[in-house]
């Protein structure tokens, strides 16, 4: 993620000792993203991922930290927390909350094909069904709540159109969130953020996901719709790939069966999922925080996809 607060090796040479890791040896900033601040940690125990939170606090982080731990145990492929000597999972560093997680093997993959959706797409279902005992609970943070909440501050930014399509489509959650359709959507723990970046793959075989820290309790559909909404689309147009979108639901649909009333909400969904990032890339191009290696999203891709949800019906969830 951006680099918010700066860390050194000097700044790390107590705190460490703390954690069953012996010396920090080397410290690399993360680029990407624009919430946290993230950092490759190298020690003498091997790789690993040092995160600072910049936005959420002590009291929030349990769900985030606990939920990937609890996937973890469940066999799903994501970073594991490690503790300190007195088997906490979040200590403070430069006053702010922190964890260190495992490192996942393997790289992106920024131009998937069937095969790497197939395998997206049979993870979250796995990743849905092992959370479906998870104790904890906390609302998607960045829900319809959050969009009503930041839409009128941007829309002064917007020319005409353009705040009359996002004053619409918020329009529409809203009265769509009363339904009984979206009301009758399964629900539990949801990533809520499962980008190409945020998942590895050493060759065709996924290797696991992270950046858990926009999780929350929202519908599973949601969740797919998410991320097809990035896996599965054409990202000068924002057109979805109908091979892909099949490739990724039909390998989720094997594992966990979708349901007549996910049918039914699968297209407003798929926009929901769209003024999801499209609002908050408006809210971070627009009122920026500073920080080093910060490169803001552009928002007007989410734009384009929205306008293509509302354009062009979505392959079906199942044949």
């Amino acid at each position: 993620m951006a680099v918010f607060t700066s860390v050194t090796l000097d700044d790390l040479s107590q705190w460490i000792k703390q954690f069953p890791l012996g010396q920090a040896l080397n410290l690399q900033g993360i680029a990407s993203g624009i919430e946290n601040t993230n950092f490759f940690l190298t020690t003498e125990r091997g790789e690993f991922v040092l995160t600072i939170f910049e936005n959420l606090s002590f009291e929030q982080l349990p769900f985030y930290v606990q939920l990937m731990r609890h996937l973890a145990e469940r066999g799903v492929p994501v970073p594991d927390p490690v503790a300190n000597e007195r088997g906490e999972l979040v200590v403070p560093l430069h006053g702010k909350p922190s964890i260190i997680v495992s490192k996942l093997d393997g790289a992106s993959q920024m131009d998937p094909q069937p095969v790497h959706c197939a395998e997206v797409g049979a993870m979250l279902a796995r990743m849905h069904l092992a959370g479906q005992d998870f104790t904890l609970q906390q609302p998607n943070l960045r829900g319809l709540d959050w969009w009503t909440r930041t839409v009128p501050g941007v829309l002064a930014h917007l020319d005409a159109d353009t705040a009359a399509l996002l004053s619409s489509e918020l329009a529409f959650q809203q009265e769509f969130a009363v339904t009984d359709t979206y009301r009758a959507l399964a629900r539990g723990p949801v990533h809520a953020d499962l980008f190409r970046n945020n998942v590895m793959f050493v060759g065709d075989k996924l290797s696991g996901c992270f950046d858990f820290y926009f999780a929350g309790w929202d519908s599973w559909l949601f969740d797919i719709a998410v991320t097809v909404n990035d896996w599965c689309i054409d990202l000068a147009t924002g057109a979805l790939d109908p091979a892909r979108v099949q490739a990724l639901t039909h390998a989720y649909h094997a594992a966990r069966p979708f349901t007549a009333a996910e049918q039914e909400a699968w297209q407003p969904m798929l926009r929901a999922a769209a003024l999801r990032f499209w609002v908050s890339r408006l809210h971070d191009f627009y009122k920026p925080r500073a920080a080093e290696m910060l490169t803001p999203h552009d928002p007007t891709h989410f734009e384009r996809v929205l306008r293509q949800r509302l354009q062009t019906p979505a392959p079906r969830l199942t044949a």
